[in-house]
């Protein structure tokens, strides 16, 4: 009798192990693999879903989440630029390791406008619905992964593109025939996504100051001449509608910037007469504030390796709200930020994007 009694025990004992690994399985595993379908199908070097797995202790502040602290966390890009106040960055490549330079911008711009949603458009993130990336896949880049002001979504063209000119432009071009197309591609989607939602445009190599005190703004890069690296309108304004459909009546794939800075030059010159400025005065231009060069260009192209120059006095740009510094320019020396090297780029990176300068200064990797 006492034999049979142990051995009930041990079967009780038995199942109820059993048991308890089976909810562990459903529960953990459960919340894991919601986590990981959360970061898949991310294109490049490596998927979010990969570093997951491979990096785990690098984010394991991830896992300790819950689903459904993970769910409540999760805004659709709607939610997010609802108020006409975003600050949007796009990468119209297939990039998924963006330069030091674009994270140190995005950075700088969550920093300047602290109370405004920093969007950074990749259109490297395929395959998922922007709802999967509203609780922040930014987590690949941990220098900017703990500002909450800062989320990347999916470069959907084909959606961004609905009810705008843009579409049957964009379905009958061949990318292939080409010559400027990533630079073409980048300023329709500027202005598509402008007039969609409002908020202030900024090219990644663009550092930020000082928040730019106007909603309707185009920046001039010369007296005379605008440039379409940074500008800000309200939704569905007039001139972002007029540039966008002379985007498309007067395209030429074949000559850079015409749908470009040009294109915002030719579009200011039918509502008014630009005649330059006086000192470092704002113009108008109708309903649009145009800024003076100073604001954002007070080192021209010509000069853009003064950033990466060591100054016996550096330049204080009190009249600047950001610094563009030309990376285009750069494309083929590839000049970076060293930090010890006492060049100025190095001085705007301490002081606009300390997190990224000293992930660098430490030599760590900025990607998970």
């Amino acid at each position: 009798m006492k034999i049979k009694n142990n051995l009930r025990i041990f079967h009780l004992l038995l199942f109820l192990l059993i048991a308890s690994g089976f909810v562990y399985k459903i529960i953990y595993l459960k919340s894991y693999s919601y986590l990981s379908f959360t970061f898949t199908n991310v294109q490049g070097q490596h998927s979010l879903s990969q570093n997951l797995s491979e990096g785990q202790g690098k984010i394991e502040h991830a896992s300790n989440n819950t689903v459904q602290d993970i769910q409540s966390n999760i805004k659709t890009l709607g939610d997010i630029l609802n108020g006409e106040d975003g600050i949007i960055f796009i990468e119209t490549t297939d990039k998924m390791q963006p330069q030091p330079l674009v994270l140190c911008a995005i950075e700088s711009a969550a920093r300047v406008y602290p109370d405004r949603p920093v969007v950074f458009f990749m259109k490297g993130l395929r395959d998922a619905g922007p709802e999967d990336y509203g609780i922040k896949a930014l987590r690949y880049f941990p220098t900017i992964s703990s500002m909450d002001n800062i989320y990347i979504f999916p470069l959907i063209i084909d959606e961004l593109f609905k009810d705008t000119p843009f579409l049957t432009w964009y379905k009958k071009i061949d990318p292939e025939k080409e010559n400027y197309w990533i630079h073409n591609l980048a300023d329709s989607c500027r202005l598509a996504l402008i007039w969609k939602y409002g908020g202030i445009y900024m090219d990644t190599d663009i550092i930020s100051s000082r928040p730019v005190p106007y909603k309707n703004f185009a920046a001039a890069e010369f007296p005379k001449s605008s440039s379409n690296g940074v500008f800000g309108f309200s939704s569905q304004h007039n001139f972002i509608w007029r540039c966008m459909e002379d985007f498309v009546q007067n395209y030429d794939g074949s000559f850079w910037g015409l749908q470009g800075p040009y294109l915002f030059t030719r579009v200011l010159k039918q509502i008014c007469e630009l005649r330059g400025f006086n000192g470092t005065e704002d113009s108008t231009c109708g309903n649009i504030t145009f800024l003076n060069p100073q604001r954002f260009y007070p080192i021209s192209y010509g000069d853009w390796k003064s950033y990466y120059a060591v100054w016996d006095n550096l330049p204080t740009f009190s009249d600047s709200y950001a610094l563009h510094l030309w990376n285009q320019m750069n494309s083929e020396e590839k000049r970076t930020m060293v930090p010890g090297s006492n060049t100025l780029v190095e001085h705007l990176y301490k002081m606009y994007c300390p997190s990224t300068y000293a992930a660098l200064q430490r030599n760590e990797s900025i990607y998970l």
